[in-house]
């Protein structure tokens, strides 16, 4: 087995949906930094050797200082060319996976500059990095307030209620939470999606907050139309791109 990934077994799973889980797993990976992704596969069926390992990167769900590893991710079918999920849906506690030890990723607290409020906008799995960042100290010391919107087709797919809102009664008024769904209407949540809330400026109105250059940052996290809609109407609105060298209101990570 190449060295460049280590052994991991799987010690629990959540089946959120028929097609939407969370996997649980032990091993030693690196130190990281909250809001980072790791690399976990497996060496399929039809592989030719020990090196025909398929990787894909799941940002972690799990706080540094958490254990064990979290994932939470979507199977695709082969038909819609799905290669590596499929083969992650069908693992069962104490099953073998594999990872790399590295953990990379700039969606952190560091890469990005403080403002008064936190818009953290995420799609479906995408909820993962924030919940691994929102369970530290990080954001809580550079940002007054946060607004996390989770944007998803249906309730079910709203996962991990439980820790939102532990996250909710630890911070208060300094937290707010918005479920979004595009497939149905269900009571507390807000029905289509992110790009149109903020530019017909229902998401401010729910968040009591204004979306402004002046005072917010937003992390984009989400599918690709997601982000580059959102980007667009942010831009029009004169919120920048962050960049390392020029400090800017927009950080992204495209999810998909």
């Amino acid at each position: 087995m190449s060295l460049k990934f280590i052994e991991a077994r799987v010690v629990g799973r959540t089946d959120h949906t028929p097609t939407l889980f969370s996997l649980r797993f032990a091993t030693e990976l690196d130190p990281f930094t909250a809001g980072q992704f790791c690399r976990v596969g497996l060496r399929l069926p039809d592989a030719q050797s020990d090196e025909d390992m398929v990787m894909r990167a799941y940002s972690l769900v799990n706080a540094p200082n958490e254990r064990p590893y979290e994932i939470i991710l979507s199977t695709v079918d082969a038909a819609a060319g799905g290669v590596l999920s499929p083969h992650l849906h069908q693992l069962k506690v104490r099953d073998v996976l594999y990872a790399s030890p590295r953990i990379n990723g700039f969606f952190t607290m560091p890469e990005v500059p403080d403002a008064k409020v936190l818009w953290g906008l995420s799609t479906g799995t995408a909820i993962g990095p924030y919940l691994s960042f929102m369970k530290t100290d990080a954001p809580w010391q550079k940002f007054a307030r946060i607004v996390f919107v989770h944007a998803v087709r249906t309730a079910a797919e709203l996962t991990y209620r439980d820790q939102i809102d532990a996250i909710g009664q630890r911070y208060g008024a300094r937290f707010q939470y918005i479920p979004m769904l595009s497939r149905e209407a269900v009571p507390g949540a807000m029905h289509g999606r992110i790009p149109a809330a903020i530019n017909d400026g229902s998401l401010e109105a729910r968040a009591g907050v204004a979306l402004t250059a002046d005072t917010a940052h937003c992390m984009l996290c989400g599918n690709p139309d997601m982000v580059n809609d959102t980007m667009a109407v942010l831009q029009a609105r004169e919120l920048r791109k962050h960049r390392p060298m020029h400090a800017g209101h927009i950080t992204v990570e495209a999810y998909w």
